[in-house]
């Protein structure tokens, strides 16, 4: 049993989180009932509170409201769980492929053989892209940025290929054309800011082969697909696959919310995505650290400007909003990183820099008393770039590792009958009723 006494008209709040909860406003008392999830999560449904009291809850940011129900991702900040399905996402980051953990997330099982060989058929059969659409390409500003052009492709996708269909049940099949043509759209958006002819796929490549060669094959030196890069990329994308109910997966089920179609809601995600507090992120990192490079800044006095409140400079890359402990994505991503680096032949500043920043930070007792640990940006950033690839495509990077996520939570979306369109309240704070001025009665 619990009480919490809040200032202003409501006088208190008594819960008995086993049954229901009681809200007394203004004297007079409202039950309203307790969700519990599978994994103790417990909810109070305000869903009937302003026709029954006049009254609504305010909470910027939404840090404290559910706005679904779910059965696909589970995380637990304070305790650094994640997992899709039930399945702890260490298990499969060392076990999974990422097109496996795709099927996984959207049809709420792992595939068969047949199934999981069967759906990397369909992807290859749909990397191709309409030549029609490639021509917009050319209609891009040479300075645009990939992911606008991202957003943009894939809203334009819905005049050249069907929508969803019931035609087939099984990974529908407009799913797997967005799997796979965002793959191919990335990496053509890639070639064309080079000024060079776009790479189609490989039949006998896997899906995260496929990207590194539509990347960086060329008639003059042919790419040599590394395995270990091959891995580490799969991994990367697993591990972004899907996040819960974050920015931009909020953004895909509000705007779904409104049945457009979903070549439309994936669009939006992405500009959701395109944000430096978002999947921008892991592009910050390298900004930061081309800073202290810049600035010829040693990792102490970064780290001291980092702790000074009236600094500007901040460490980017450390802590996490939900994770109030070691991002669990961090330490796997880590591994992968250290992978890349160890493979890496030619002198990078940055990496040097990252690597130093990494060992202090994770040393400094400041950082480890208010747990600001390395979280997975941090390292993806590093092991992107020594990847080759570059800074203006983190974030499409991170697009096409979340796209199964948006597409399970889309489709999950659609078909739950207590979701109806997104269309929250406010708390005005504007001007009381006041009449119409007329121009000449008008002052500065």
């Amino acid at each position: 049993m619990y009480n919490i006494y809040n200032s202003g008209r409501i006088q208190g709040v008594k819960i008995n989180m086993t049954e229901y909860a009681t809200l007394i406003i203004e004297g007079k008392e409202y039950k309203l009932p307790v969700i519990c999830g599978s994994e103790g999560e417990k909810a109070i449904d305000i869903r009937s509170l302003r026709q029954q009291t006049g009254y609504i809850t305010i909470d910027p940011g939404f840090a404290n409201t559910g706005s679904c129900k779910s059965a696909i991702t589970f995380m637990d900040g304070e305790r650094g769980i994640l997992r899709y399905r039930g399945i702890p996402i260490e298990q499969l980051a060392e076990h999974s492929s990422f097109v496996e953990t795709a099927y996984l997330l959207i049809e709420g099982k792992l595939p068969t053989q047949t199934q999981l060989t069967r759906t990397s058929v369909y992807l290859n059969d749909f990397s191709l892209l309409h030549e029609d659409m490639r021509s917009f390409y050319q209609n891009f500003p040479s300075k645009a940025h990939p992911m606008g052009i991202l957003s943009a492709m894939v809203n334009a996708m819905r005049s050249f290929y069907p929508e969803f269909s019931d035609e087939d049940r099984e990974f529908n099949k407009t799913f797997l054309r967005l799997i796979s043509k965002v793959r191919t759209m990335s990496a053509i958006a890639y070639k064309i800011s080079r000024g060079h002819r776009p790479v189609y796929p490989r039949p006998d490549y896997s899906y995260c082969a496929n990207f590194l060669h539509m990347m960086f094959d060329n008639p003059v030196i042919p790419y040599r697909l590394d395995r270990d890069f091959e891995q580490a990329l799969n991994v990367f994308w697993i591990l972004h696959a899907d996040h819960e109910q974050n920015c931009s997966t909020a953004t895909v089920r509000v705007v779904g919310s409104g049945r457009v179609n979903v070549y439309a809601a994936i669009s939006a995600g992405i500009s959701a995505l395109w944000g430096p507090l978002h999947g921008g992120a892991n592009q910050a990192v390298i900004k930061m650290l081309e800073q202290i490079r810049d600035d010829k800044l040693t990792i102490p006095q970064a780290i001291a400007r980092a702790k000074d409140r009236n600094d500007p400079f901040r460490l980017m890359g450390f802590g996490h909003r939900v994770y109030k402990t070691y991002d669990p994505r961090a330490k796997i991503m880590k591994k992968m990183c250290d992978l890349v680096l160890s493979k890496k032949r030619c002198k990078d500043s940055l990496l040097d820099i990252a690597v130093e920043l990494e060992q202090a930070g994770m040393a400094d007792h400041y950082f480890q008393d208010k747990g600001l640990y390395p979280n997975v940006d941090f390292y993806a950033g590093i092991m992107l770039r020594a990847m080759g690839i570059p800074t203006n495509m983190f974030t499409v990077m991170f697009a096409i590792g979340r796209l199964p996520g948006w597409l399970a939570q889309w489709k999950e979306n659609s078909t739950d009958p207590e979701q109806k369109i997104s269309r929250p309240r406010q708390i005005y704070t504007g001007n009381n009723v006041m009449d119409y001025i007329p121009m000449d009665q008008r002052h500065a």
